[in-house]
C-alpha cells in the first residue's frame, strides 16, 4: 500500500548538483560543457546526448570536480546509477564507468503488477545492471552493492536520473510526465493555428506519430513530433499521406520532412510560418530543441502537476493527477548521501522545459529540481 510523506524537492537531496540536456550544472561553482569545451576537446555547437561518449566524459568532470569541492582527499573509486530504462541509463551508466574507469552498478527500477522480482545481468564491459520490478527493490540494491565488495560510501558516487526515476516513477506515476507533455504539444498548436485547430485530428496524428514504429522518421524527439503535428494542422500534409510514404522509405527522415516544408512555405499560414522559420533556422544549427514555445510550454504543464493537490489528498490519487518525488528513491538518497557518497542528478529533459524563464523566475516560479511536491512510496 502507498503512502504520502510529505512534500518535499529533489534538492532535498540532490541540491543544485543536476545537469539538464545542455549540461549546464545548477551548482553554479561547477563549469558548464560550454566552459569544459576546450579541455575536453568537444567542438563548439554540438551537445552530446546521454548515450553517447563524450556525455559521459562530460559527467565525469562534473562528478571529480564536485568531489573534490567536498573532499579535496577522497578520490571517487565506483560508481551507483539509479535509472528506469535498461537501454538508456544502461548505455549511461556503462560509458560513465570506462570514462571514469570506475567499476559500477546500477538500478533499473520498472514497477509492475507482476509479482516482486528481480535480476542481476552483465553488461559487455562486465558492469552490473540490477534489473526490479518494485522501486522498494532498492534497499536490496544497496544490500547488494555491499555484498559484491562494492558499498555505497564516500568513495562512490551515485548517479541518480530525474524524469520517471526520482520523479514520476516509471511504471507508477510517470504517466503524469507525459500527460504534461502531451498537454504542452495540444496548447502549442493550438495556440499557433487558432481556430484552425482541430483537437481530434491532432490527437490521431499525435498518437500514430508517436508510436515506435516511426521513431527512424521522428528520431524520437518529441520536438521534431510536435513540429509535425503543426505543419499536419496547418492542412500543409495528409496524415496519411505522411504514414503512408514513411512505412515505403520514401520518407526517411524529419530533416526530409521540414526541408519539403520549407520549398512550400509559401502555402503555409502567417503565423505557421514566423514558426517554421525558426525551428527550421534551429534544425539548421544542430539544435536538438528547435521548438522552443512547445518546451517552455512543457515546463509550465510540469510544474502545474506538481505539488497542486491537497495534503490529505490520497496517495492513489496523487499518484494518478500528480507529478510525485519516488520516496524510495528519496530515502535511499538521503541515507547515502549521510555516508558520505556524492550525489548527482542526470535529466535528458530540455532546459526550456525544466527551468523558468527570466520574467516567470521573477514570479516565484522555480526549477523543477526546486519545485515542491508530495513524496510519495511504499516503506
Amino acid at each position: 500500500m502507498y503512502h504520502v510523506y510529505g512534500r518535499s524537492t529533489v534538492s532535498e537531496f540532490l541540491g543544485d548538483r543536476i545537469v539538464y540536456r545542455n549540461l549546464a550544472p545548477a551548482e553554479v561553482s561547477l563549469p558548464s560543457l560550454n566552459e569544459l569545451r576546450g579541455e575536453l576537446d568537444i567542438p563548439a555547437g554540438q551537445t552530446p546526448r546521454k548515450t553517447e561518449a563524450d556525455y559521459a566524459r562530460v559527467i565525469v568532470r562534473l562528478l571529480r570536480l564536485a568531489r573534490a569541492e567536498d573532499a579535496p582527499a577522497l578520490l571517487l573509486r565506483r560508481l551507483a546509477f539509479i535509472g528506469d530504462t535498461r537501454m538508456l541509463d544502461g548505455t549511461a551508466f556503462e560509458n560513465i564507468c570506462q570514462a571514469g574507469g570506475w567499476t559500477g552498478l546500477a538500478f533499473i527500477g520498472s514497477e509492475t503488477e507482476k509479482p516482486p522480482a528481480s535480476e542481476t545481468i552483465l553488461t559487455p564491459t562486465g558492469q552490473s545492471l540490477y534489473l526490479a520490478n518494485r522501486w522498494g527493490a532498492l534497499r536490496d540494491f544497496d544490500a547488494y552493492c555491499a555484498a559484491q565488495g562494492q558499498p555505497i560510501e564516500a568513495s562512490t558516487a551515485v548517479v541518480i536520473d530525474l524524469d520517471k526515476t526520482a520523479l514520476g516513477a516509471r511504471g507508477r506515476n510517470g504517466h503524469t510526465i507525459d500527460a504534461a507533455r502531451v498537454r504542452a504539444v495540444h496548447v502549442t498548436v493550438a495556440g499557433i493555428l487558432g481556430q484552425a485547430f482541430d483537437p481530434v485530428a491532432f490527437q490521431r496524428a499525435y498518437d500514430l506519430l508517436n508510436q515506435p514504429e516511426f521513431h527512424p522518421f521522428t528520431a524520437d524527439n518529441q520536438d521534431y513530433l510536435a513540429y509535425i503535428c503543426l505543419v499536419l494542422g496547418g492542412g500543409l500534409y495528409d496524415l496519411e499521406e505522411v504514414a503512408t510514404q514513411v512505412r515505403s522509405g520514401s520518407l526517411a527522415s524529419f530533416h526530409q520532412f521540414i526541408k519539403g516544408v520549407e520549398r512550400r512555405a509559401n502555402r503555409l499560414p502567417s503565423a505557421l510560418a514566423e514558426v517554421h522559420r525558426q525551428i527550421y533556422a534551429a534544425v539548421l544549427a544542430g539544435d536538438p530543441t528547435p521548438f522552443k514555445s512547445f518546451r517552455r510550454n512543457e515546463y509550465r504543464e510540469t510544474v502545474d502537476r506538481m505539488g497542486c493537490l491537497d495534503d490529505d489528498t490520497p496517495a492513489e490519487k496523487l499518484l494518478a493527477e500528480e507529478i510525485v518525488i519516488t520516496q524510495e528513491v528519496r530515502s535511499m538518497a538521503l541515507e547515502w548521501r549521510q555516508r558520505g557518497a556524492l550525489l548527482f542528478g542526470l535529466s535528458d529533459k530540455p532546459d526550456e522545459a525544466s527551468l523558468p524563464t527570466e520574467k516567470l523566475a521573477a514570479q516565484g516560479w522555480k526549477p523543477i529540481h526546486r519545485t515542491a511536491t508530495h513524496a510519495v512510496g511504499i516503506e
